[in-house]
């Protein structure tokens, strides 16, 4: 019995399956459930019902007599079904003069049977059969409870592996301990560190992997951290070849919901190169003060391996901005990943015990959470110029101009908000989207700046910037748009850190400090910059300058294409080497009514684009292994020159200038998406 239902909805009315082979019993009874507006099925034998049984039956309806010739068949495709599925039986006995014993099994125990006695008038029997369809309904929606939980756990699966991912990559060590003392989870920097897998860290007590040595020494640190206090402290960890280590340590502790330190993070940086560039600068003060009239050679000399050791110390902060950088990765990651572990909890614990009710609510929380978590990749991908840009001609004295009702509802009626616009047009090459986001972000910022209330300027104007003028502007002509606040303004210290990755003057939880380091990073993207002039008490002006670009050209008149109407059959191949994926991408597409053939990488498609098969669209990831999705592009080109073509890309470095990726016919989408946007996007690249 083929019953998957793979991202089906809840079946409201199944269809109900008659097998009652003797005289005109089965078209009576046909005749009393249609009547009542419910979709029937008759079946000659029970062999015969096997064979029509799929995923819309609701409900067996089977007489004494068709049993008679044998169960087997019935059974072995009954045998198949899911784990939610219980396909309801309703057995019509015969008259009890004709009756078998009791104890006379008539179907098999395994199956859900309802027996019920002739003569049965008509509104009996319709009860019957319309409890056994609401039993079959309930079923259904357990389904889908359980395929969004497994749709949930795909994404936090996700979320960890990226986690991981980062981690990883950090040159320090990174873990978590818990109140035991004993790891549950560590990077791969401990490989290199204690010569040991990640594996056989994890679970281990902290003496165990530091060496009893170290444990005696930071035990009094740890105790201090699991009371829930930041700790930060300096010691020494000899290499595995006895060569000096110097290393800062931080235990942050993570408090439960009760307000108690459950454990502590760990963090471990290699501070050998400033500690010993610091020692060698001390030495080489104190050779300075005594050798003052020395010849000049030897104090060039000096000075040489001073400039070394402010190089080493530079390299120092650099380290130490890592670690700033992972702390706060670290602290949002997992307050996502606790509301999406806690939700999911939650669902467990309500299937368990058979309660359904409010489960979407929890859902929703897991949903909320793990869109927080892309959210927060996207706004990395913003900070490392790393986010894929959809660049268009615009006239910025518009644009700043359309944010104005945005920026109103968003900020409210303490701020009041004017505009200064340029006399003439102003054109740039932006992506609007990101634009305005930055704008939005600096007005946000502009507004906790103001916390009873001011005045929000947004201003354009064409600047020249001559040569030599400005350090961190180069000389040329921009467009700027200016935002200014007449807020609390900011000391130099806080604007030499404005930029910095989660560095934030908001409380604790009011802000990631992500902000300002992604409207940096979105300028320097785009090919533009900013600076920032601040006083404090009297406000903030920020200033976004963009390079001037040539006006767009006047669009040609566009036809309006027919909407793809849903159903329609059109041809699909779908390239995507994640498996959970493309899973979820083939079912969307099916669900909406298209033919999908999926392939894992560019090699399993060539040989599909190269043959005679029809195809109406290529859905297609950038970032495939061997062939990328762009170069399965140009090939498929080759051969069907007007084929439209949609990427999906999470991160590929090649397509952050979508202009410049992008030729006619084709089209992107970043993932993570919506199914609703997806849907929407392949809709379009259809029409």
């Amino acid at each position: 019995m083929p019953v998957d239902g793979g991202g089906a909805g809840v079946v409201h009315a199944g269809v109900v399956h008659i097998v009652a082979p003797f005289g005109r019993d089965a078209d009576s009874i046909a005749a009393v459930l249609d009547g009542a507006g419910l979709s029937t099925a008759v079946s000659p034998s029970l062999p015969g019902l096997a064979e029509a049984l799929d995923a819309q039956a609701g409900a067996v309806l089977v007489t004494e007599e068709a049993v008679a010739s044998g169960t087997d068949a019935l059974v072995e495709v009954l045998a198949q079904q899911p784990a939610w599925s219980d396909l309801p039986f309703i057995l019509l006995r015969s008259p009890r003069a004709h009756r078998r014993s009791p104890a006379e099994g008539l179907l098999p125990r395994t199956l859900n049977v309802i027996e019920l006695d002739r003569p049965l008038g008509s509104i009996s029997l319709l009860s019957a059969v319309q409890g056994a369809l609401r039993a079959r309904e309930k079923q259904y929606v357990v389904r889908d409870q359980m395929q969004a939980l497994a749709d949930s756990r795909a994404a936090l699966a996700r979320s960890d592996a990226e986690l991981r991912l980062i981690a990883d990559a950090m040159p320090v060590l990174i873990a978590f301990i818990d109140r035991s003392l004993h790891y549950r989870f560590a990077n791969k920097a401990y490989e290199a560190w204690f010569d040991r897998p990640v594996g056989q860290v994890i679970g281990q007590h902290v003496s165990a992997v530091i060496g009893a040595e170290a444990w005696e020494i930071r035990k009094p640190a740890m105790a201090r951290a699991l009371a829930g206090r930041e700790t930060l402290f300096e010691s020494r960890l000899p290499r595995r070849d006895g060569r000096r280590r110097d290393i800062e340590v931080r235990y942050s502790p993570r408090f439960g919901a009760d307000g108690i330190a459950d454990g502590f993070h760990v963090f471990v940086t290699d501070i050998t190169a400033s500690k010993v560039a610091l020692e060698v600068s001390r030495q080489h003060a104190q050779q300075l003060e005594v050798m003052v009239a020395q010849r000049t050679r030897e104090l060039e000399a000096q000075m040489a391996a001073r400039e070394a050791s402010e190089a080493a110390l530079r390299q120092s902060q650099k380290m130490e901005a890592i670690g700033q950088l992972t702390g706060g990765i670290a602290h949002d990651f997992n307050n996502m990943l606790t509301g999406i572990l806690s939700a999911l909890d939650i669902v467990r614990l309500r299937l368990e015990k058979g309660r359904y009710d409010d489960l979407e609510r929890f859902l929703d929380t897991a949903t909320a959470s793990s869109q927080r978590a892309a959210s927060l990749t996207q706004r990395l991908l913003a900070f490392s110029r790393r986010q894929s840009l959809d660049s268009k001609p615009v006239e910025l004295n518009e644009l700043v101009g359309s944010l104005q009702h945005l920026l109103r509802s968003t900020l409210g009626e303490t701020v009041h908000i004017q505009t200064r616009l340029a006399d003439d047009p102003l054109h740039a090459a932006l992506d609007t989207n990101q634009f305005e986001s930055a704008v939005l972000n600096l007005a946000i910022n502009a507004r906790d700046a103001m916390p009873n209330g001011g005045q929000l300027e947004l201003s354009t104007s064409r600047v020249q910037v001559g040569e030599g003028v400005s350090a961190t502007i180069p000389a040329g002509v921009y467009a700027v748009v200016g935002v200014a606040d007449t807020g609390t303004g900011m000391p130099p210290e806080v604007v030499e850190r404005a930029f910095e990755p989660f560095f934030t003057t908001k409380p604790i939880g009011k802000g990631t400090g992500l902000g300002m380091s992604m409207v940096y990073g979105f300028m320097q993207q785009s090919g533009g910059h900013i600076a920032i002039d601040s006083v404090p008490g009297q406000g903030t002006t920020i200033s976004l300058y963009i390079p001037l670009a040539e006006p767009a050209a006047e669009p040609d008149a566009v036809v309006s294409a027919p909407e793809v109407s849903l159903g329609a059959g059109q041809s699909i191949l779908v390239v995507e080497d994640d498996e959970q994926v493309r899973m979820l991408v083939t079912v969307v597409l099916e669900d909406l009514g298209y033919q999908v053939e999926v392939v894992g990488d560019a090699n399993g498609a060539i040989p599909i684009l190269q043959s005679s098969r029809g195809i109406d669209l290529l859905i297609t990831d950038v970032g495939l292994p061997g062939l990328n999705g762009r170069q399965l592009a140009e090939i498929a080109r080759q051969s069907r020159p007007v084929l439209p073509i949609l990427f999906m890309t999470g991160y590929a470095e090649k397509a952050q200038e979508r202009a410049a990726f992008l030729e006619t016919g084709m089209a992107m989408i970043a993932k993570p998406f919506l199914l609703d946007e997806f849907s929407a996007a392949v809709r379009q690249s259809l029409g």
